[in-house]
């Protein structure tokens, strides 16, 4: 295993490989985390990816590690016990890209009674152990931080934990781990078409330039998202025996409305609930809505009045009024969840399925296994369950391999940290305490900064939260000339060279929130130095 900062490029894996042990189809944090997993055990293993990484749903979440609160209405508790359970094995695995937040629902006497409220988080702070979040408690909001941006009339509230991600960081870095491990990692490039027979798949797969390869696999992994249904259908030939539900969830940013650490968690008068967010330091971030998508799923966007909708929710608890005019950004995800039958999109099961498909009885084909449904709290859970359904055949000669495989290896990532997050073999004796992922980020981002004391400590901050330890890959040689504000050549060569990044949109949108923050003129100047890298 690679142990070094330095990135194992997918391009010398590639080389290496005239044949694969699974195609993995879909560059989301399911598909990303299938193929870390899967290459982690041993396997040889391809990722491909039509756009760029979490370029869809992977990327216009609710930017939440949480086991969902309000799951336990509809009595999910398998999944919310389960989520629960991953919150801390993330916020361990990746304290560079997550933090623990606390959130404060005001109690608001017209909607759910004191009773349920309490019923409810005495079970989310039981149904799993805990070592890194507090418990939840009641605070009188007349005498707390997060109390005066709010209305008057709210006197009570209810504190508890969930924690923070950045989704997309998350997927890149899972596939750079992947690809570190010895994976081929593909982006721009669709499977267009996937051929099965006895002793495995023939893929073919279309680049953005438009040339056509074609690969062996032993096992094919539909991980394409909203797409899952459509890429059995017309690519891999297959008949698509679950229903998805495709439910389109909007966000909304606006500058910060409250200058404490704090999020929110808002009852509505439909029963949903939304948040409110701290947000890149100078925004709050407003979301979601559950609205049934029917339209292309890669256009989902911000509708009229999904972003009305949340600014009136939002203003029935601030006491300062939130305003469509106030958006300085919006976006949309398309949900692909597992039709339970629900009238009310908001209690669909975020629930997944794995769906392994060996062929016609009797006639023994290549493996597909499709994922269905799943959140971002529980990819790794379900990445873990989809390599040890995988194993055993990858593990097994085919009649089209001859040779005997050794056995993959068994089950990692529960105890493993992403590129960069290794935070507390980088302080050594100066790190704290294993559940103290705070501290340990703060002591790193000192440590960083102490090495690095001509750097403003804002960037530093910012390159520290993003890439951990790896932040040195990027200043070790010098940070070169300054492309925009605080956004220097070295950083935007690394996301090229190491994070598949080929667009401004890809370092401005995904790889960071950078947009936010540049006037259009420098977001222009991002977009015009990657273009001129790719050429």
């Amino acid at each position: 295993m690679q142990t070094s900062d330095e990135p194992r490029t997918s391009a010398a894996a590639d080389r290496s490989h005239a044949g694969f042990d699974a195609v993995v189809v879909g560059g989301g944090v399911n598909g990303a985390g299938i193929a870390r997993d899967l290459a982690g055990r041993g396997a040889r293993v391809l990722l491909c990816e039509k756009d760029d990484l979490a370029s869809h749903t992977s990327s216009s979440s609710t930017k939440l590690i949480h086991g969902g609160l309000r799951y336990l209405e509809y009595r999910e508790f398998s999944l919310v016990r389960k989520a629960l359970a991953e919150r801390e094995v993330l916020l361990k695995g990746a304290p560079h890209i997550m933090r623990p937040l606390r959130f404060v629902m005001p109690h608001d006497p017209s909607m759910r009674p004191v009773w349920m409220i309490r019923a409810g988080l005495f079970l989310y702070d039981h149904l799993a152990h805990r070592e890194v979040l507090p418990p939840s408690r009641t605070v009188d909001l007349r005498h707390y931080v997060a109390g005066a941006p709010l209305q008057p009339r709210f006197k009570k509230g209810f504190v508890y934990s969930d924690g923070w991600v950045d989704d997309a960081r998350l997927v890149a870095l899972c596939a750079l781990d992947a690809a570190e491990r010895g994976a081929t990692v593909l982006t721009r490039t669709a499977c267009v078409d996937a051929l099965r027979g006895a002793g495995g798949w023939r893929v073919t797969l279309k680049s953005d330039d438009g040339s056509l390869r074609e690969v062996s696999a032993r096992t094919l992994v539909n991980a394409a998202g909203p797409w899952a249904a459509q890429f059995l259908i017309e690519h891999a030939h297959a008949a698509d025996r679950v229903h998805l539900r495709l439910v389109k969830g909007s966000h909304i940013v606006v500058r910060k409305l409250f200058d404490h650490d704090h999020a929110y968690i808002f009852q509505n008068s439909d029963g949903r609930m939304i948040f409110a967010i701290p947000y890149e330091h100078e925004f709050t971030l407003i979301g979601t809505t559950d609205i049934e998508h029917h339209g292309a799923i890669g256009d989902a966007r911000a509708e009229p009045d999904e972003i009305a909708y949340l600014c009136e929710q939002a203003s029935r608890y601030f006491a300062k009024p939130v305003t469509p005019d106030e958006v300085v950004w919006t976006y949309s995800g398309v949900r692909p969840l597992l039709d339970d039958e629900s009238g009310n999109p908001a209690a669909v099961t975020r629930d997944y399925r794995l769906e392994l498909d060996s062929g016609r009885a009797g006639a023994a084909q290549a493996p597909l296994l499709s994922v269905w449904g799943g959140k971002i709290t529980t990819f790794r859970k379900l990445a873990e369950e989809a390599a040890d359904r995988l194993a055993p055949l990858l593990s097994r000669s085919t009649s089209g391999d001859r040779s005997m495989r050794p056995a993959l290896a068994g089950a990692w990532t529960a105890g493993a940290t992403l590129p960069g997050g290794d935070l507390r073999a980088w302080l050594g004796a100066r790190a704290p305490p294993a559940n103290d992922v705070v501290a340990t980020f703060d002591r790193f981002v000192a440590a960083l900064a102490a090495r690095h004391t001509s750097l403003p400590a804002p960037l530093v901050h910012r390159l520290a939260r993003a890439y951990g330890t790896r932040a040195e890959a990027i200043l070790k040689e010098g940070l070169g000339r300054e492309i925009a504000p605080q956004v220097f050549e070295a950083e935007l060569a690394y996301l090229r060279r190491v994070e598949w990044a080929r667009s401004g949109e890809d370092v401005l949108w995904r790889r960071s929130k950078l947009g936010l923050h540049l006037r259009a003129e420098e977001r222009n100047a991002v977009a015009a130095w990657m273009a001129d890298a790719s050429r």
